[in-house]
């Protein structure tokens, strides 16, 4: 009797001969093989998000020339009337203060920008920075124009020590809108912690070398107190 051979079987798991194999897998379309996410297929590079401070400048420019046309209709000088070039003015009961470029009260202003940039990262955390940086400019100029006008003269007059306030000139209130923005950007670098320790530092100073601050500016013109405004005065 003859014997028949069996044929080999295949192992488990291998392919018996004639049977395909699986399909290749394909690079998928939107990223070629060699190519970043951040390329064509023609090797340039894809559109990037646009850079708002392209926007934010121009739009800044056009509020600041603004703000500068309405403080002139309010009837704001451009330089101290005594004519001296000298940026800074340094004695807060002097008529030169909030004439010349900077006095004292330009530190309550950097403290604006301080607040204006913690508020409106609490507010819209989302916003792009350059757009709070624009928020914070705009906020900066409001304040110029209602303290520069005919009721913030008169309130300033009659509710705090600067009794003899006529307004600011208006390179005076473009240098404050200035400071403002340094605030902003200082605080913006400084993270929430050390610009507390900042703004805390120079309302402690504005305090032993003025007697007056940002907190006590706002809560005089808010609600003054008689006792504080005594105690504010020159003796």
């Amino acid at each position: 009797m003859t014997h028949l051979e069996t044929p080999p079987q295949p192992a488990p798991g291998a392919l018996s001969p004639g049977t395909p194999g699986p399909a290749p897998v394909l690079p998928t379309a939107s990223c070629p093989p060699g190519l970043s996410s951040a390329e064509d297929t023609h090797g340039g590079s894809l559109p990037s998000p646009a850079n708002p401070w392209h926007t934010v400048l121009p739009i800044l420019a056009v509020l600041l020339l603004a703000t500068t046309l309405q403080l002139r209709h309010q009837g704001r000088s451009w330089w101290c009337a005594c004519g001296g070039l000298d940026p800074v003015a340094t004695d807060i009961w002097s008529p030169h203060t909030s004439q010349h470029l900077f006095d004292p009260y330009s530190f309550t202003h950097i403290l604006h920008g301080v607040v204006f940039c913690g508020l409106l990262a609490v507010a819209v955390p989302r916003l792009a920075v350059a757009w709070r940086f624009a928020a914070a400019v705009a906020l900066e100029s409001l304040w110029e124009l209602v303290e520069n006008s005919t009721f913030g003269i008169e309130r300033y007059r009659t509710a705090t020590v600067s009794i003899g306030y006529i307004g600011d000139s208006i390179l005076n209130s473009l240098a404050d809108i200035l400071c403002c923005s340094l605030g902003f950007a200082l605080a913006w670098h400084l993270g929430w912690r050390r610009s507390l320790v900042l703004y805390l530092v120079v309302e402690a100073g504005l305090l032993l070398t003025l007697r007056d601050s940002l907190t006590l500016n706002v809560l005089m013109l808010v609600h003054p107190v008689e006792a504080i405004r005594a105690w504010q005065m020159p003796h």
